[in-house]
């Protein structure tokens, strides 16, 4: 069966950006199979919408179906009693932040950098929502102001302010959480 130029233009300028749709998704939703689900109606929605898609950039306006989609998702499972459960062992890994593959002849190098993978991926996974989202696009997916406040339906300022904010309380999370040190060690000055 051939498929109409319709469709080959929609898996064209669609298909490159499955990755980064799933990628939103999972962070969003927090579980993988929800994450899926999301974006398999992302991609329905988006096909029927296709001819409204304006410019030669699919991406933002892809992701922001995506986004509603997992909103969509939230609300329901709000209204429904199912809860999204993040899985640290799960749903965590090194290389969803690009930590993996450093440090691989020194076992506990590579160990701590696991450990900093799964402690920045459950501090990005605790930040509500609106946080979440913008830090997952600029620092995952490295997307400009402008298309995330494209993706996010909000002004760039707000953009600005919301990735400043979910920086401050990664920060904080991550002061928070972070580990003693081992006996016997030596403590700077500062500490």
């Amino acid at each position: 069966m051939a498929l109409n130029d319709r469709t080959r233009r929609f898996e064209t300028a669609a298909l490159p950006h499955l990755p980064a749709a799933y990628n939103l998704a999972r962070w969003l939703l927090r579980d993988g199979q929800a994450a899926e689900d999301a974006v398999q109606d992302a991609y329905l929605r988006a096909f029927r919408f296709f001819d409204d898609l304006r410019g030669d950039d699919a991406r933002p306006w892809l992701l922001g179906i995506v986004r509603n989609a997992c909103y969509d998702a939230m609300r329901h499972a709000r209204q429904h009693g199912d809860e999204l459960v993040f899985d640290e062992l799960r749903d965590s890994d090194a290389e969803g932040i690009g930590l993996a593959g450093r440090d691989a002849d020194d076992p506990a190098a590579a160990l701590e950098r696991r450990a900093l993978g799964r402690r920045v991926n459950a501090a990005i996974a605790a930040l509500p929502p609106p946080f979440r989202e913008v830090i997952v696009l600029r620092e995952l997916e490295d997307m400009s102001y402008e298309d995330i406040a494209r993706v996010a339906g909000i002004p760039a300022g707000t953009v600005m302010s919301r990735l400043s904010r979910a920086r401050a309380l990664l920060r904080d999370a991550l002061r928070d959480e972070a580990p003693n040190p081992a006996p016997g060690a030596r403590r700077d000055a500062t500490s």
